[in-house]
């Protein structure tokens, strides 16, 4: 569809959200449908949510379908519910699991890249800064929430997942095999 294909190439939405618990920002679904809805047309967005039950957890299934009228594409993403999250009762935790599915449904459908890897980054003025894997490691030991440890890992260079394999393979640290397992099993 050449509004699709027009989409893609002109949204920008830019990371103006700021988490203080991770120290990264980031955009959230509004923002995304906020920056797109300019961009429209006679085109019409729509975000519909189903509950899945997959090994004994809930999981939201957002999808994004993107329709001229005649012609549409879809895009599903998925997210798992917290089994508690302190603060927030059932419901608030199903409208969060619902968001975050949203949001990368949208990004998919948009193809709106969520990472930048820092090793293309040019960081001459700066020098180069040691990959300190234990640094990163006791930040996702502070990590409670699937949703925030997807978000982390999907922050961290290439260099760094290999760093914490190695860890891994030689048994140094429990904990990152423990959170190796667990982005593997999310699909991450």
């Amino acid at each position: 569809m050449k509004i699709l294909n027009k989409i893609q190439k002109e949204l920008k939405v830019p990371k103006n959200q700021k988490n203080t618990f991770g120290g990264y920002s980031y955009r959230s679904c509004e923002d995304i449908l906020e920056a797109v809805k300019p961009l429209l047309g006679e085109a019409t967005l729509s975000l519909t949510d189903e509950m899945r039950e997959l090994g004994g957890r809930v999981y939201v299934q957002a999808t994004a379908t993107l329709s001229d009228g005649e012609n549409s594409v879809t895009v599903s993403a998925y997210a798992r519910e917290a089994e508690s999250k302190k603060g927030m009762d059932e419901s608030q935790i199903t409208g969060a699991a619902s968001s975050y599915a949203r949001k990368y449904a949208l990004n998919g459908l948009f193809l709106i890249d969520d990472t930048r890897d820092a090793d293309t980054q040019d960081n001459t003025a700066q020098g180069k800064e040691k990959h300190d894997v234990s640094r990163y490691l006791a930040d996702i030991e502070k990590i409670n929430e699937m949703n925030e440890l997807q978000a982390y890992w999907k922050l961290l260079t290439p260099k760094l997942k290999t760093n914490i394999d190695l860890l891994r393979a030689t048994n140094e640290q429990k904990k990152a095999i423990q959170v190796k397992e667990a982005v593997e099993k999310a699909g991450l």
